[in-house]
This record gives structure tokens, C-alpha cells and sequence, in this order.
């Protein structure tokens, strides 16, 4: 991967919502919903296009996702977006009854997750909405890692049938994928697969996971990345293949390591094939207000405690302890 300065950064947030004046376009059935945050959602974009078939809820999310649910209910396609923290915790009654049991087709992308919402601090920063959609049954959960990936992703929601929550970001990511990327629901994206240690990764965790995994190759250790983009359904093939041949496995997240991506794997690999697992993300505390760099320092999201942590799971499997 080239230096990060060198890379293309790209809002995540910013391409939804060029991608729904594109679906707008083509399929006069997809509405949009906001709670009064469609400038920072970038909902905005379609609301000045299709002034008719967006609808500003207000500071209600709750009541945003029951008419989500009565729009899907008729035959429309809505999206609802709003900052994470409001779509999953304030609303998640709603999203449980209205959209999850019935199974209706709503899809709910969701802003401003994960600590990199910076200064606004831990009232708004969402770091348990990944375990929230992820234990509702019929829910699909998105975690792009790039803004094409999100371009790719969001175009093939829009055709897939059920509940979907998608994971956005406040902050813009590195570009890894070409504009023309594919995406297909379940199914990880496999850079590489490494003999001593396997980083499976999620969002913005990605792209550090591939600088720190870029350097440790350059110290000789084979070192595999994984884009475990969709959480729910989870690839479970690519995990146990990556188990398989290191024996070792990273995890690394922007959310809480608890019931997220880490708690993920680690289900599939306790069930199926047992191995080293160290989980990397927010270990079980709140956010709390800074910059971003300084907060993604502070709970140790950084390509230099990916490379520490994979040390120490390196030392694990020469003692052969887990």
C-alpha cells in the first residue's frame, strides 16, 4: 500500500448521497428519510433533486423508521439515515418492531459512527451499533471500507430484499478499490492470506490494517488482510480458510470489541476451528471528546498497535498457548 499522504481520501457519507440521486433517477419507488441532519448525512443532495420524495421526520427517529416501515409496507424502497448513535440506539425499538419482525425492505444508512466523530464525545459517538443491528433477526449489517466500496454496496442494497444497516463515517477514508468495484452482500474481501497471522478488519480499520501489515511483511512475517465488509451474514469460508492456514487471527474495529466484528469471528472460530484471537477496537469503555488522530491513538486504532498486538499473538503461538 502506498504511503497514506500519497493516497485518495474519500467521505463515505459523501458518495451515499451521490449514489442516491443515481438510484433516484433510475427507480422512482426509493424515497429518502432524515431526522434533521440530511446536510451532514448528505441526504441533502437527494432532497434537492427529488424534493417530493423526501421526507424531513424532525428530531424523531423513532417515528422516521415506523414510517420507514409503512413506506416499505406499500411497495416503496426507503432509506433512512441519521447519525449511527440515533438510528440504532435511540430508534432500535422501532427498527426491532416495525422493520425486523415484519422483515419490511428498509434500509437504514447510518453516519457518523465509531469515534471518529471526534469532538462531539461520547454522546454521540456510536461504538455499540454494530452488536445492536447485528442480534435482530432478518438484519443485514454493512460496514464499507472505502467510498467506492460504499458506491458498490449501496447500489446492491438497493435490489436486495429485507432490512439492511449500513455503517458510515463522519471522517473520509483512504480509497483501496477501483471506482468500478464490485460488492456482494456476505462475502469478504480477501487481500491477502498470510501464514503467520491473519488481520481481519472493518471499516476505516481496514486501510491501517494494511499499512501495519505492509510493514510487518517488510520485516519477514506473512501477514494476511481481510475486509470483512459484511458483519451479518458473516463469510464464515474466508475466516475458517484464514484459521486454517495461520492458526492466528487480529481482529480490528472502530466500535467496542464486545458483540462487534471480534465477537463475531470469535463465535465462528470457538463453534468451528479454535485458534489465537486478539481482538483490537474499544475495549468496553465510552468515547470521549478530541481530534480524531488523538482519539484513534488514545484506544490504540493504529497501525502501530496492530503490529504490537500481532507480535504478541506471534509469541502465543510459538508457546503454543491460546
Amino acid at each position: 500500500m502506498k504511503n497514506i499522504k500519497d493516497v485518495k481520501m474519500l467521505g463515505t457519507r459523501d458518495v451515499y448521497g451521490d449514489v442516491l440521486i443515481e438510484l433516484g433517477t433510475e427507480n422512482k419507488e426509493i424515497v429518502v428519510l432524515d431526522a434533521d441532519l440530511s446536510s451532514s448525512t448528505r441526504t441533502s443532495k437527494f432532497a434537492k433533486k427529488f424534493p417530493d420524495r423526501f421526507f424531513n421526520m424532525g428530531v424523531s427517529e423513532q417515528d422516521m423508521m415506523g414510517t420507514a416501515a409503512g413506506f416499505a409496507a406499500a411497495g416503496k424502497i426507503p432509506f433512512a439515515s441519521t447519525f449511527a448513535i440515533f438510528a440504532t440506539g435511540r430508534a432500535w425499538e422501532q427498527v426491532r418492531q416495525a422493520i425486523c419482525l415484519p422483515r419490511l425492505n428498509v434500509k437504514i444508512v447510518a453516519t457518523h459512527a465509531g469515534i471518529t466523530v471526534g469532538e462531539d464525545g461520547a454522546s454521540h459517538h456510536s461504538t455499540e451499533d454494530i452488536a445492536l443491528m447485528r442480534v435482530l433477526p432478518n438484519m443485514t449489517v454493512i460496514i464499507p471500507a472505502d467510498g467506492y466500496e460504499t458506491m458498490a454496496l449501496i447500489r446492491t442494497i438497493a435490489k436486495h430484499k429485507g432490512p439492511v444497516y449500513v455503517r458510515l463515517s463522519r471522517d473520509k477514508f483512504p480509497v483501496l478499490y477501483p471506482e468500478n468495484c464490485e460488492f456482494e452482500i456476505g462475502k469478504a474481501k480477501v487481500h491477502s492470506i498470510g501464514e503467520d497471522v491473519n488481520i481481519i478488519a472493518c471499516g476505516l480499520m481496514v486501510s491501517v490494517s494494511l499499512e501495519a501489515a505492509e510493514e510487518l511483511k517488510m520485516e519477514g512475517l506473512s501477514i494476511g488482510v481481510i475486509n470483512m465488509s459484511t458483519i451479518k451474514p458473516l463469510d464464515n469460508d474466508v475466516i475458517l480458510k484464514a484459521v486454517k492456514e495461520s492458526g492466528a487471527i487480529v481482529t480490528a474495529e472502530e466500535h467496542s470489541i464486545i458483540g462487534g466484528l471480534g465477537g463475531a469471528v470469535a463465535e465462528v472460530i470457538s463453534e468451528n476451528r479454535p485458534a489465537i484471537l486478539k481482538r483490537i477496537g474499544i475495549n468496553d469503555r465510552f468515547g470521549m471528546s478530541g481530534s480524531i488522530a488523538d482519539l484513534l491513538k488514545h484506544y490504540g486504532l493504529t497501525k502501530e498497535n496492530i503490529k504490537k498486538t500481532v507480535y504478541h499473538v506471534m509469541e502465543k503461538k510459538r508457546s503454543g498457548g491460546y
